[in-house]
């Protein structure tokens, strides 16, 4: 974050709400170039990283791209994301709201929304063919991807 605001409150707030760095007005152009490429080496990560494996699944992040048996499969950026949400939830159950969340950014859903979801799942499970089961739902609860 770069602000005007200054107080040790405000610097906290800012860094419990998600915010890597917290630097206050005036500024040395130097030392927000330096806090910057610091930020960015922390958040490298290696190749391997960005592929998640699930069995024949395959889901890249760097590429953007899903894999199964090799093969490129075609999916939308909402189905992408759902998919990562859930590889990266290492077998926890999802929420539909979770998810909504996630994916979409709402934070407060209806009952409609939450449809929203099982309608993109239906459709991700479909492409998946053969992997679909790892794609889990918990009546009343949500879903969970059971990797390995």
């Amino acid at each position: 974050m770069l602000t005007a605001k200054s107080t040790e409150a405000d610097k906290v707030l800012g860094l419990e709400l998600g915010a890597d760095d917290y630097i206050t007005k005036p500024f040395s152009p130097r030392e927000l170039l330096a806090r910057i490429k610091a930020v960015l080496r922390r958040s490298n990560t290696s190749p391997e990283q960005e592929i998640l494996k699930s069995g024949s699944i395959e889901l890249d992040l760097g590429k953007h791209e899903l894999r199964v048996k090799g093969k490129p499969i075609e999916i939308t950026a909402k189905e992408f994301a759902l998919l990562e949400a859930m590889m990266t939830g290492k077998g926890r159950v999802l929420t539909r709201e979770t998810l909504l969340g996630k994916v979409w950014g709402y934070e407060n859903s209806t009952r409609l929304e939450t449809r929203t979801v099982d309608m993109h799942i239906t459709q991700l499970r479909k492409k998946l063919k053969n992997e679909a089961p790892r794609i889990v739902t918990l009546k009343g609860v949500g879903y969970r991807f059971d990797g390995d």
